[in-house]
């Protein structure tokens, strides 16, 4: 099951902000990011907050219903200008995840795109993504969502391989991903993006050639490719903690990273974030660069996250409480916590280190900085960047991106 919410401070019924949140906000990006928790079915490997419709059945009433979802997330569009005020900002990306957004009608998504484009406004080069289920779109679909808006489509292929798209649990078919980047680029979809997993128990390296091939072979322009993390709770934990599935080592995860970034970078894409890859800066996820780079994000939907000027906040998880609370002109926030200049500084370094340019070598405290400097002496850092005062991570500290942001913030 979807894994628990942190603890935090009570949200205010109103959801107002304290006023520091939004100051300098001119000077940060704004975007949005809508959950759809709607799934077909569940992924043995998922802990997201997903529900099927089994799962709804009995416990979230009509207010949960797939059919009315677009109109009662537009309540927290709303609500956000509420609490947002007159902050002249235009939304800068978009991004559409789940879930399966794609379970829900083409009109739909425009409906909830068009709340935003209402309230706020989207900027005149407006990224606008939606993810989505190969076997949940067609060529109509599709052109329905660029007609409306959207300009980037990311879509969760995972493996080339029909035993591993079993393990997984992911019921699409073989060959269908690659064909929808080719129906999205017929829709007049600017960037179209593939999600890769590597490390799935039964994935050999020929597996995981043959799928990079099959993801490049479509020609999309970005590719992210995530090392499977086994979730405790979920369905595939409990095959592998059984015996019926080997785990994958980290040794094993260390070699598909490396064939994939070779293969990625022999097919013209370059790393920009440790787990992703485009063929050109305009490529990139700008959404996603808003995350790693600490900028202001409203997140709408049950379970959503959202950030403003150092403050977080998060909504309740069940699709019920969540249209519940809206319905009675209630925040839907579950919980905030108010970030201290020193989380702020921790989050930098964690997050930006991931990125090609890497951090700032000032964000770093005496300790962080001794690290650093072996850190480069053990081939982990750059060192040509770090006599610029930046860290940057070399392929082998891309490998051990983990424990070298330990170490940094340690």
């Amino acid at each position: 099951m979807p894994s628990a919410l942190p603890d935090g401070d009570p949200m205010p019924e109103t959801g107002a902000l304290p006023p520091h949140a939004l100051a300098g906000a001119a000077d940060r990006p704004l975007g949005f990011y809508l959950h759809v928790p709607y799934c077909a079915t569940r992924c043995g490997y998922c802990d997201f907050n997903t529900y099927t419709a089994t799962e709804l059945r009995g416990s979230g009433g009509v207010l949960a219903s797939r059919d009315n979802y677009a109109e009662t997330l537009a309540d927290e569009v709303r609500l956000a200008r509420k609490v947002l005020g007159d902050d002249p900002r235009p939304v800068r990306t978009v991004f559409v995840g789940g879930g399966t957004p794609t379970l829900l009608a083409a009109g739909d998504l425009v409906r909830m795109l068009g709340t935003i484009r209402d309230e706020f406004g989207l900027a005149d080069d407006a990224e606008i993504t939606t993810e989505a289920n190969p076997e949940s779109v067609d060529p109509a679909y599709l052109a329905a969502l660029r007609e409306g808006g959207f300009n980037r489509i990311s879509f969760g292929m995972q493996s080339a391989k029909q035993h591993v798209l079993k393990v997984l649990d992911r019921t699409h078919t073989p060959g269908r991903p690659e064909a929808c980047v080719a129906e999205a680029r017929a829709a007049g979809f600017d960037h179209v993006n593939l999600d890769l997993i590597y490390g799935t128990p039964g994935e050999s390296d020929d597996d995981w050639r043959d799928t990079l091939a099959a993801a490049l072979g479509a020609a999309p322009d970005h590719i992210s490719a995530y090392a499977l993390i086994v979730e405790e709770g979920t369905q595939l934990a409990r095959r592998i903690r059984r015996g019926e599935v080997p785990m994958t080592d980290d040794d094993e995860h260390a070699d598909r990273y490396l064939i994939a970034d070779r293969a990625l970078a022999e097919a013209g894409f370059s790393w920009y974030e440790v787990s992703n890859w485009a063929t050109s800066e305009a490529a990139r996820c700008l959404h996603n660069e808003l995350y790693w780079r600490g900028a202001d994000w409203w997140g709408a939907g049950p379970g959503a996250h959202s950030h403003m000027g150092g403050v977080r906040w998060w909504n309740v998880k069940h699709p019920g409480a969540y249209a519940q609370a809206l319905a009675e002109g209630r925040s839907p926030g579950a919980g905030r916590e108010i970030l201290t200049d020193e989380d702020r500084r921790v989050e930098r370094v964690l997050l930006e280190l991931r990125l090609a340019d890497g951090c700032e070598l000032s964000l770093l405290n005496p300790a962080g900085a001794a690290a650093a400097d072996r850190a480069v002496r053990d081939g982990l850092l750059e060192a040509g960047p770090y006599t610029r005062g930046r860290a940057v991570l070399t392929l082998r500290g891309r490998l051990l991106a983990d424990a070298v942001v330990r170490d940094l913030v340690d």
